[in-house]
């Protein structure tokens, strides 16, 4: 079984006892931050190693430092094997530091995307423009719907059924 399965079964084990998860995923998440704000000190120095030496390195236990390596894979300029990885499996946390913030965001984690080391990585301005295009990202917009005798969107001054709504759609979509 490999780590990526071993981290699953145990953090997503469905016959667990709820406390033990609720305490797996509160320590996790602890270690989690801590290691995301050594990591933010320096975000332009590739820190890399073998998943073992990264564990010793930031403290933790093989499986922590599974999840967090599955956690941070998609913020990373270069994805690791993390399906079959091992203990001896060099990796590299080298991340993209705008899709990191805008990957916590999105997974909802303020304890990560609100690190005051973010401050000396990204203005504040700079820190509520990505959160906004996070966020928007995941706003589903509907198209307006125009009826036939409307003006048309365009601007063209003709009736949509004369102009853009010849096809019988309508919904505008320039």
């Amino acid at each position: 079984m490999t780590l990526l399965e071993q981290w699953h079964d145990m953090a997503y084990s469905e016959t667990a006892d709820r406390g033990q998860l609720q305490k797996l995923w509160s320590d996790y998440f602890q270690k989690e931050k801590e290691i995301y704000a050594q990591l933010l000190k320096t975000p332009d120095e590739e820190v890399s190693g073998t998943v073992k030496e990264l564990a010793d390195r930031y403290g933790v236990d093989i499986m922590t430092m599974t999840g967090f390596l599955d956690g941070i894979n998609d913020s990373l300029k270069e994805p690791n094997p993390i399906d079959d990885m091992e203990e001896t499996t060099t990796v590299s946390l080298a991340f993209d530091k705008e899709l990191l913030y805008k990957n916590m965001v999105a997974a909802q984690a303020d304890w990560l995307y609100g690190l005051e080391e973010w401050n000396a990585i990204f203005s504040e301005e700079k820190q509520k423009e990505l959160y906004r295009e996070q966020k928007d990202s995941q706003t589903v917009r509907k198209a307006v719907k125009v009826y036939p005798n409307d003006p048309c969107p365009c601007g063209s001054g003709k009736k949509y059924k004369k102009c853009h709504g010849k096809n019988g759609s309508n919904r505008f979509e320039e």
